[in-house]
């Protein structure tokens, strides 16, 4: 936190300031760097999502749809639950479509959460996070997930737990780390939220993208916690459409409408064009599915032994678009920022340091994260650019 204040910003938000993601990728732009930072591809999405949208603009599908979103994407959605979860869902009352999971998130806690409720959660965690929960005027406790394996201390999440406690916030495949919590994880997170009576808030925006056979557990899933889950997920990480920013939640009807009802004062709707064209990709056959995540599981293994030869200490990852590497092997006082900002000008790569993603900012000073959702070429060039630094 900075020692003084900002003028005019809301003690809620005092601290947050301009995201790193748009710090650094303004700096790739002006240095006309390698952008392994942001987590967007750098390829078009499937054919025939894309033709979908078109064919929506085409057909005067440009006006406002119906705020909990159109019933083609609802309804693929449930479809989606259902078959890939053996999730049975409502489209009416408990699927809701939102402007990416950014919202979803936004509108699940603001609408959940009252002024001292507290949050616990993993860190790293995404950026959003504690935005979200301080805007309700929340409290976010921190678990920390440490390199290398990054699981976490089941002592440390139950002594998070406090009689303040109303949400668990599971982030899996889990950004920046890479970590898919496994079926034992999973089940120790359920048992405690309900042995605690909490709700439980998923970010699953990369359900798809898992490695090695590691596979993606979905909370609901599991024995007692269908009706105290709320599942976030989105088209664009799936569908390399990252700009469409179309997302959804699923869950029980009282916590969706918890949720509406925050969501309809923040965009209230949007990406009407776009919202059929999910629905189509949703629809894709299993083939494509299997093959995006076999893709994206060959552009890190062409990433990963190059930031090894680099001189990085690389951590596994089993899913996301991420992996975390610790720069002391090449900057001895660890300060990842410094190395993130410096990066650019001393080879042409932008990065992101990690510690942007903890509370406790010690525990994420040496670490950085590079994005390989990028072109084989690209991957190449960065990798040729980052071992001119050992």
């Amino acid at each position: 936190m900075p020692s003084s204040r900002e003028p005019f910003l809301t003690a809620k938000l005092q601290g947050f300031g301009t995201t790193i993601f748009a710090e650094m990728s303004a700096l790739a732009v002006a240095t006309d760097s390698v952008n392994l930072g942001q987590g967007f591809p750098d390829t078009d999405g499937p054919r025939e999502v894309l033709d979908a949208a078109i064919a929506a603009i085409n057909g005067g599908l440009n006006q406002y749809p119906p705020g909990p979103g159109m019933p083609v994407l609802r309804q693929a959605i449930a479809a989606h639950q259902q078959r890939f979860y053996g999730l049975t869902y409502d489209p009416d009352r408990e699927v809701l479509v939102t402007a990416g999971a950014t919202e979803a998130l936004a509108g699940a806690l603001l609408g959940l959460l009252d002024t001292g409720d507290e949050v616990v959660l993993f860190e790293p965690m995404y950026d959003s996070y504690q935005a979200c929960i301080a805007l309700a005027g929340a409290v976010a406790k921190p678990v920390t997930l440490r390199p290398p394996a990054y699981g976490f201390e089941l002592a440390e999440l139950k002594a998070a737990i406090t009689p303040k406690t109303k949400l668990l916030l599971v982030n899996t495949p889990h950004n920046p780390t890479g970590k898919v919590l496994s079926r034992d994880e999973m089940l120790q997170i359920a048992e405690l939220a309900i042995e605690h009576d909490l709700i439980v808030l998923t970010d699953e925006v990369y359900e798809h993208l898992t490695f090695d056979g590691a596979q993606h557990i979905a909370m609901a899933t599991l024995p007692g916690m269908r009706e105290r889950v709320l599942s976030i997920s989105s088209g664009g990480k799936t569908f390399n459409t990252t700009g469409w920013k179309v997302g959804w939640l699923c869950g029980p009807p009282a916590l969706v409408a918890a949720a509406r009802t925050a969501k309809q004062f923040l965009t209230y709707v949007n990406a009407a064009p776009f919202q059929p064209a999910i629905a189509a990709g949703l629809q894709l056959p299993d083939s494509y599915f299997r093959n995006f995540g076999t893709d994206l599981q060959a552009k890190r293994d062409r990433l990963l032994p190059g930031l090894h030869e680099a001189g990085f200490e690389v951590y596994p990852t089993s899913g996301t678009y991420f992996v975390t590497v610790d720069i002391r092997p090449l900057r001895a006082d660890g300060d990842g920022l410094a190395f993130c900002r410096e990066l650019p000008g001393r080879c042409g790569v932008v990065a992101i340091p990690n510690e942007v993603f903890y509370a406790n900012k010690h525990e994420g000073r040496h670490l950085v994260r590079f994005a390989f959702c990028k072109r084989f070429e690209v991957l190449d060039e960065a990798v040729s650019r980052l071992k001119t630094l050992a």
